[in-house]
């Protein structure tokens, strides 16, 4: 708990790995029993399992702070709050050195914290993550590179950490995928009640939280996705989606003063139009004032698209920030206000 609130925005860490062992039938990280992950993993960063779904691809986990996502060659971890995500690095790089796994690229995202300075280290400052993150991973990832991309907008800027065995990526089976990261502030009020529970209505977190995903609309912003959601008392949501080999998530912090929601998603360049849609239906469900959105692919097909979903429904592009990392490819940071707000 950050001293005048709750911090909403996340700190989120992405680990690839290469190893092949015929007999783990390529489950790969998979294999990591629920002890391994909650007891030595999570706990060290301090959140723990709420919930969680899985299907052929991949498993996904709710967390008290946030998400995991566990594929078999990589590991998404996405907290809020206080939570010392970095600290996860070293049980991660040992138990999947016993699977056999070796490390090759990592990166490390996140915004402005709207309550800095209640930050433990490394995540007081963005200089403390990188020195704690280099001196965490091995020699192996050479190609390292940090920045920091501005905005016009005071509350929004974008922290970036990346290294790689490779100085460039190369996209798996031909196809090119992008992952988008939104963080939304200020958001409608009436909206945010939706994720207010009612006191002694005797609901739980799991029941609360699927009846959430369908008064708001969340539940059609990628139909047929399979959602794990979940609802905290006596506010506040988490959700995470799955679509074949594809993740979602969103979390909200509703309160009135430093309310936030964070939507991300992955996709094919070759299904550029999906992310329009997407883009639409996750801004009617918050309406926020404003709205920064990270791009990451090595293609410069979908960041283009983002201004043009988002304008019609009311959004101004206040600034545009491009850059290139190890691995990543390009890095394009968008913030948006409503044309309301000077």
């Amino acid at each position: 708990m950050a001293l005048s609130g709750f911090e909403g925005f996340e700190k989120r860490l992405e680990l690839h790995f290469f190893g092949y062992d015929p007999k783990n039938v390529g489950l790969g990280l998979r294999l990591l029993d629920f002890e391994t992950l909650d007891e030595q993993i999570l706990q060290a960063v301090q959140c723990t399992v709420v919930s969680a779904v899985a299907n052929h691809y991949f498993d996904a986990y709710v967390l008290s702070e946030s998400s995991l996502f566990v594929y078999p060659t990589k590991i998404i971890i996405k907290t809020c709050g206080t939570t010392q995500l970095l600290k996860s690095v070293a049980p991660l790089l040992r138990h999947a050195s016993l699977l056999g796994l070796t490390l090759t690229s990592c990166r490390y995202t996140r915004g402005n914290f709207i309550f800095p300075a209640a930050q433990p280290f490394p995540h007081d400052t963005f200089q403390n993550e990188v020195v704690y993150l280099e001196d965490s991973l091995p020699d192996s990832l050479c190609y390292r590179k940090a920045s920091v991309m501005p905005s016009k907008t005071p509350s929004h800027s974008w922290h970036v950490f990346s290294a790689s065995t490779e100085a460039t990526s190369y996209p798996l089976n031909g196809d090119v995928m992008y992952t988008i990261e939104i963080c939304m502030t200020e958001l409608d009020r009436d909206l945010a009640r939706s994720f207010f529970q009612h006191p002694g209505d005797g609901k739980n977190g799991d029941t609360a939280g699927k009846e959430m995903t369908e008064i708001t609309g969340i539940g059609e912003i990628i139909p047929g996705a399979l959602i794990c959601d979940f609802a905290f008392d006596p506010c506040g949501y988490s959700m995470n989606g799955i679509d074949g080999d594809r993740h979602s998530t969103i979390h909200v912090t509703p309160e009135d003063g430093f309310s936030y929601a964070s939507y991300e998603c992955v996709g094919s360049v070759y299904d550029c139009d999906d992310i329009v849609r997407v883009l639409k239906r996750v801004f009617k469900v918050f309406r926020p004032a404003t709205m920064s959105v990270s791009t990451t692919c090595v293609s410069h097909d979908v960041w283009t698209l983002v201004a043009g979903a988002l304008v019609p429904l009311g959004m101004k592009c206040r600034s545009c920030a491009v850059d290139e990392f190890p691995a990543a490819g390009n890095v394009v940071y968008q913030t948006f206000t409503a044309r309301r707000n000077k």
